[in-house]
């Protein structure tokens, strides 16, 4: 799996690579970002949940740009506090080291057309809806979300994705629910 992220980032003169991990919500994005980072040295993950906290929810785009990937094009480390953290007194900020060797964009809408020209490549979970739908209704019931507020963010995200179509420019797809037996803690199952 590293050689095939390797591949598909490429190798960026005095910047670290940026790979999108995309999918829908609760596709299983953020598992296999931190499983990737896990086994990447000196990778970073950002999530766009912590972009858009209290913001709109699909509308980051100028936040993640300006405030973390230029920054980063430019061979310059991150400290970002979006302006939502400020004015609603979050500790801390989104940090990218300058020693960083990988960052990890994760989140849905992470390879939208837009970010092309600050991505190196993009990947894409595929999980059903189905399943997805399921995974949702177990955080609704946990009180992580609520049903309304899950209804919101679909109606946003259903259009957006289905608008998109990022699994088409991906470099390669994952399966938020791979069927074959493997050990999810050592190894990453890809499509092509």
């Amino acid at each position: 799996m590293l050689t095939r992220v390797r591949q598909a980032v490429g190798e960026p003169a005095d910047r670290p690579p940026v790979l999108a991990v995309d999918g829908r919500s609760a596709g299983g994005k953020t598992t296999f970002a931190r499983r990737l980072a896990a086994a990447w040295p000196g990778a970073t993950v950002i999530h766009t949940d912590d972009i858009a906290w209290n913001q709109a929810v699909l509308d980051w785009t100028t936040l993640l740009v300006d405030g973390v990937l230029t920054p980063l094009r430019e061979g310059r480390a991150v400290s970002y506090r979006p302006p939502q953290w400020d004015a609603r007194g979050r500790e801390g900020a989104i940090e990218v080291s300058h020693d960083c060797t990988l960052v990890i964009v994760e989140g849905v809408g992470s390879g939208r057309r837009e970010l092309e020209p600050h991505l190196d490549a993009v990947v894409w979970v595929e999980t059903s809806q189905e399943e997805t739908e399921r995974r949702d209704a177990v955080r609704i019931a946990a009180g992580e979300t609520t049903e309304e507020l899950y209804a919101l963010w679909m109606a946003e995200e259903n259009p957006f994705v289905d608008d998109q179509k990022t699994w088409e420019r991906a470099a390669f797809l994952v399966s938020g629910v791979p069927a074959l037996p493997h050990n999810p803690e050592t190894e990453f199952l890809i499509s092509t």
